[in-house]
């Protein structure tokens, strides 16, 4: 075992020594940046002994709070869909309720988040998946945050996804009580024993300035303070997944050829059952890479098996991937923003040294102090000089700032402008007089200039679906109870079980089975989307007059206490005193209605009558006597007829539209009332 554990920190060695050293140079110093700590001790302290500033302009932070910012007001959704026969849209709702429960247990927004900042700043983020057993013992998929200075790629890889990788070491600090908990406590003795003697694979001066909280103690940073004998305070621990040939068997599905993993620990009467119960299902024994996981720790393999996993848990993030290198965003900011910081302080030096430019004076001539105290003092505020002639003392006139110095100060700022590609018109600070729409474009346009940073955050939360869903048909084969939130507004949830054996023996949900594809979509943050519902929902129903229910403006409105005002609402609506006046009301339309009609009815036979009078006026006639003037007359009336029908059907058909409306608003508002879901309690009163 001492071989393997030579082997592995060798390999350590190699890839440490063979790109991620440089990494880790450049991820510090982003990181400090990132942080205000933009000069370097030797320039401090050449500035600090020419009396010279050393202003630190921090336009990082700002910017990658933008770009963050982007992040975090569109955040993921994961969603599937079945893919081959098996699969059903059944279980495929099934796991996308899965995926959601287990974003909640691990609080996966603010991990995603904490991932992105990292591939911003260091230009990796890491993602670790895996099976977690603290909350359960059937185990839950936990998803956490890995440093990226302790996550060590294979240096021969040049892709984006760790399929593709040969091995990937993950290097932590334990204690000896986390070591025995993990491990047990024969590892914890000889690792204490090991204490005295200083090995090849306990330290590197990397990890003199690892990070953390508190400062490093630098007489004894992996010792117990104070004691007498040399004890451990922490022990470095190689995590490494490593790709090796295995040959075993596999079963192959004929029609399609797929050839799928026979699990660890099925004997031969269980391979024999699948088969009769599978009959478009063989046994074909291949070799094949499979992943093996191996811990070590000083001389001491502390494990060394093959991986539960058929992918390595490690899932990273690059904000711009080309082939193998991994650039971030600060790392194309440090040259503008040291030369804004040089600029700003040689402004400030120029400005103080103007203050005080010195005094030209005859020997002899100051009375009330000497030539030292004056160089002291020359700068104060009503100075008061007592000389033997008011001639013998001249203010040296001092330096004109350059006129170059501030344009290359604004220079500076626009290069951090274009190169991050965060305009003004991100960051709120636009002109005055720019339009509201031509700053709306800007926005939009310049969304564009991260567009391939969150495209390769898609591509990693696909990734991390995929081992997720993985782990989720491998792992959750037992019947689970799970609990997720539907609406945090009201404060509903819903419980549904997977995996459930009804009496006929059947299992409903079964997420084991079937193939399925895995969704990635973009939707704004909660706050953002329900501003912009409440506006077109607003819109829609002044200016177009659709029926908009008032529970959905209410729902994305920003009024405090939604829920509560949702409640009222819907209990008055059902109230009988409700019900009563919609009635009345209803009936006062319908009788307004036909009022209305009537009414129009009366117009048109007035109308009809005095047409007829005025047609005899203008013959001169009291009676139609003559039968062609009668026809025509009735010719001329009928025509009159028509024009007044047509109109009048008009006017009803106006008169019933807005009736539809009205009935449609009201049958709106019902459905809505009978649509709001009551939260009703479990079976069991148990949550997952």
């Amino acid at each position: 075992m001492v071989d393997l554990a030579m082997e592995t920190w060798w390999r350590y060695q190699y890839l440490r020594d063979h790109g991620h050293l440089d990494f880790v140079k450049k991820a510090k110093k982003c990181e400090n940046f990132f942080a205000g700590m933009q000069w370097s001790q030797e320039d401090l302290e050449t500035l600090r002994q020419q009396k010279r500033p050393a202003l630190t302009i921090n336009k990082i932070l700002a910017t990658l709070a933008n770009i963050a910012g982007e992040q975090i007001y569109n955040r993921t959704e994961i969603s599937f869909r079945p893919r081959r026969s098996g699969a059903t849209e059944e279980v495929a709702e099934a796991l996308t309720k899965v995926f959601m429960q287990i974003s909640d247990n691990n609080q996966l927004p603010w991990v995603r988040t904490d991932v992105y900042l990292d591939g911003l700043i260091s230009s990796r983020g890491f993602f670790d998946v895996r099976l977690g057993y603290s909350d359960s013992l059937q185990g839950d998929a936990s998803v956490t945050q890995l440093n990226p200075k302790n996550v060590l790629i294979d240096s021969d890889a040049s892709m984006y996804d760790p399929d593709e990788w040969n091995d990937v070491i993950v290097t932590k600090w334990l204690t000896l009580d986390e070591i025995e908990v993990m491990y047990g406590k024969k590892w914890r003795t000889r690792l204490e024993s090991q204490a005295s003697t200083m090995t090849p694979y306990a330290y590197d001066v990397e990890d003199w300035d690892r990070d953390r909280f508190g400062d490093v103690d630098e007489t004894n940073p992996y010792r117990m303070d104070g004691s007498q004998s040399p004890v451990l305070r922490v022990v470095r621990v190689l995590e490494r997944q490593w790709r090796k040939l295995d040959r075993r068997d596999h079963f192959v599905h004929l029609p399609t050829g797929e050839v799928r993993n026979i699990p660890d620990g099925w004997k031969a009467a269980e391979i024999d059952e699948f088969l009769s119960i599978n009959p478009d299902y063989t046994v074909l024994k291949k070799t094949s890479p499979r992943i093996r996981w191996t811990v070590v720790a000083g001389a001491e393999v502390l494990h060394d098996d093959w991986s539960p996993y058929n992918h390595f848990t490690v899932v990273p993030f690059f904000p711009y991937f080309r082939r193998g290198t991994t650039i971030g965003v600060v790392e194309n900011l440090l040259g503008p923003q040291e030369l804004l910081n040089k600029v700003s302080s040689q402004e400030l030096h120029v400005v103080n040294t103007t203050a005080n430019s010195g005094w030209k004076l005859k020997a002899g001539s100051l009375q009330n102090m000497s030539a030292a105290e004056l160089e002291e003092r020359g700068a104060q505020t009503g100075l008061v000089l007592e000389l033997d002639d008011i001639n013998d003392a001249d203010k040296i006139q001092p330096n004109q700032v350059p006129s170059g110095l501030e344009r290359v100060s604004w220079k500076a700022e626009e290069h951090i402008k274009t190169i991050s590609g965060v305009p003004d018109a991100t960051t709120g600070f636009a002109r005055e007089d720019v339009s509201a729409k031509a700053l709306k474009a800007n926005q939009v346009r310049a969304s564009a200039n991260y567009a391939l940073v969150q495209d390769n955050l898609n591509r990693t939360d696909h990734l991390l679906a995929k081992r997720l869903l993985d782990i989720v048909q491998t792992y959750y084969t037992e019947e689970r109870m799970m609990h997720i939130t539907t609406d945090p507004l009201r404060k509903q949830s819903e419980e549904f079980r997977v995996n459930e054996i009804t009496p006929e023996g059947e299992i409903v949900r079964d997420l084991t089975l079937g193939e399925y594809d895995i969704i990635v979509t973009n939707q704004p943050e909660r706050d953002t989307l329900e501003d912009s519902t409440f506006a077109q929902a607003a819109e829609m129903r002044k200016d177009l007059n659709v029926a908009i229910p008032d529970s959905v403006l209410i729902q994305n409105s920003r009024i405090p206490n939604k829920s509560e005002v949702l409640e009222a609402i819907e209990k008055e609506s059902n109230s009988e005193e409700a019900q009563q006046q919609r009635q009345i009301d209803m009936q006062r339309q319908q009788a307004e209605v036909k009022k209305i009609n009537a009414d129009a009815d009366r117009d048109v036979a007035d109308a009809q009558a005095k047409q007829v009078k005025t047609q005899l006026d203008a013959m001169g006639l009291s009676e139609p006597i003559d039968p062609e003037v009668q026809l025509r007359v009735q010719a001329d009336l009928a025509m009159n007829r028509y024009k007044t029908d047509v109109d009048a059907q008009v006017r009803r058909e106006e008169i019933a539209s807005r009736e539809r409306i009205e009935e449609k608003k009201l049958a709106a508002a019902r459905q809505a009332a009978k649509q709001e879901p009551k939260e009703k309690p479990s079976d069991d009163g148990k949550d997952s």
